[in-house]
């Protein structure tokens, strides 16, 4: 247990990095030139409100990750989107499909995957999944069995049994809460959205169904072609090296992947006991914003720094927006992030409830320009306990996708304003209390 885990100083972050003069990028053919690098950046970001060049070659020096160039990044709206995507990518797959995920669950949704991988594992397609043993509690073993017996290679992340670790370490703690998919080493998927009945149906408001519709949750996912994909698929097979001693099947996991599109992207992939790759990018783009940041979070329980930030942009004329949820599926980490929301609210910040889905993206977009999707919540459990991936993604066109999307879900959002805050049911404030007592746990 990481009982005395704690989150690198943010005050002192930017002080205490000597970023390179121009940020790392990589691309089809290995690492750009210096020359080439800058030229790239700066025809990219030459009009922007923040300096993307200064703040990239900062986030790298914090990362210690580069940008990679050359991709394709599309932006996947709900589970529908996402999940109609993944499925046709999977049955498109000749060589191997590499699968991470957090909850696995046999429903419909669940059999209908499975189906298809067992189908493909057939075809002569290797498939591997790493599946979390926690967010899997409640599914049957036997589902992973006939997986298993249908010559699937299937990994338990961190067995809730310590007998499965024996001599390794019991890790109960620490969870592989990423969303990966892999289909040949050339497509990959990551975001918030795991394979469950959960996301069958879209928020109402993107159904073509209307008031009969179910509503479902409001997630968001990416789709990725180019050469960050090899940057997935070295996080997945690290993950899978760490958690099972047989040998990697044989595929060709690393296919040469030439220029897919004009997306520069930076792939973080924490773990517990790392860097806080995704927590420092966060922090450094919060304390460069100019104009704006729009954050959009699932589970929010800010550590006391992240609030700071939030409420220091808020005071120098950021326009600070909030979406998180008005309802969740977990009670305790609702009230305690709620713990926040009175300071947020007296400096400025503006919060907003999401009002007709259940909320679980984890999604940012600073100054229009820089951007991030993926599993990482804001809450130490993500930061501090977790295995999360989130991609990083710089400019203005893709910036703009989200500001759409964030417009958008603003719309079936209501305000929450200071006085509304400070008037709530004393009942609600002693369930903060509590909530925040075990906060850290959460």
């Amino acid at each position: 247990m990481s009982a005395c885990a704690a989150l690198p100083d943010a005050r002192r972050l930017e002080s205490t990095l000597a970023p390179p003069a121009a940020p790392t990028v990589t691309g089809t053919r290995g690492v750009l030139s210096d020359k080439k690098a800058d030229a790239l950046l700066s025809k990219r970001w030459a009009k922007v409100a923040i300096d993307l060049k200064t703040q990239a070659a900062l986030e790298e020096a914090a990362t210690g990750v580069p940008l990679i160039a050359g991709n394709n990044i599309t932006l996947l709206f709900d589970g529908p989107q996402t999940m109609g995507a993944m499925i046709d990518a999977i049955a498109s797959a000749t060589n191997h499909i590499n699968l991470e995920t957090y909850i696995f669950d046999q429903d419909e949704l669940g059999l209908r995957f499975a189906d298809l991988l067992i189908a493909k594992q057939a075809q002569g397609v290797a498939v591997s999944i790493i599946y979390d043993s926690v967010g899997t509690l409640g599914t049957p073993a036997a589902f992973f069995e006939r997986m298993r017996q249908a010559g699937i290679r299937l990994v338990a992340f961190n067995p809730v049994n310590p007998t499965a670790r024996l001599g390794k370490g019991w890790r109960l703690n620490n969870r592989d809460h990423r969303k990966i998919l892999i289909v040949d080493g050339k497509l990959a998927f990551t975001g918030g959205v795991n394979i469950s009945a959960t996301y069958s149906n879209s928020s109402l408001y993107r159904s073509k169904e209307k008031a009969d519709a179910d509503v479902g949750w409001r997630d968001t996912h990416i789709k990725i072609e180019g050469p960050a994909v090899a940057a997935l698929q070295w996080a997945f097979l690290k993950t899978l090296a760490q958690q099972d001693s047989a040998d990697l099947p044989t595929a060709e996991l690393f296919p040469p992947l030439p220029i897919a599109g004009d997306k520069i992207v930076r792939i973080l992939a924490t773990e517990p006991g790392g860097e806080h790759q995704i927590y420092k990018a966060y922090a450094l783009a919060f304390q460069g914003a100019q104009k704006s940041i729009h954050l959009t979070a699932a589970y929010f329980v800010p550590d006391e720094q992240t609030v700071a930030m939030l409420v220091d942009a808020a005071r120098r004329g950021v326009d600070v927006k909030l979406i998180l949820p008005a309802v969740s599926d977990s009670p305790l980490v609702f009230y305690a992030g709620q713990a926040s929301y009175g300071e947020l609210l007296a400096a400025g910040v503006k919060i907003y409830q999401l009002k007709i889905a259940v909320l679980h993206a984890k999604t940012a977009v600073v100054d229009g320009t820089w951007s991030t999707v993926g599993s990482s919540n804001i809450d130490l459990r993500s930061f501090l306990h977790n295995s999360e991936l989130n991609v990083v993604i710089m400019g203005e066109a893709f910036g703009q996708e989200m500001e759409n999307a964030f417009a958008e879900d603003l719309r079936d959002s209501k305000q929450l304003t200071l006085q509304a805050w400070e008037t709530r049911p004393v009942l609600d404030r002693l369930r903060e209390i509590a909530a925040g007592l075990v906060a850290y746990w959460l």
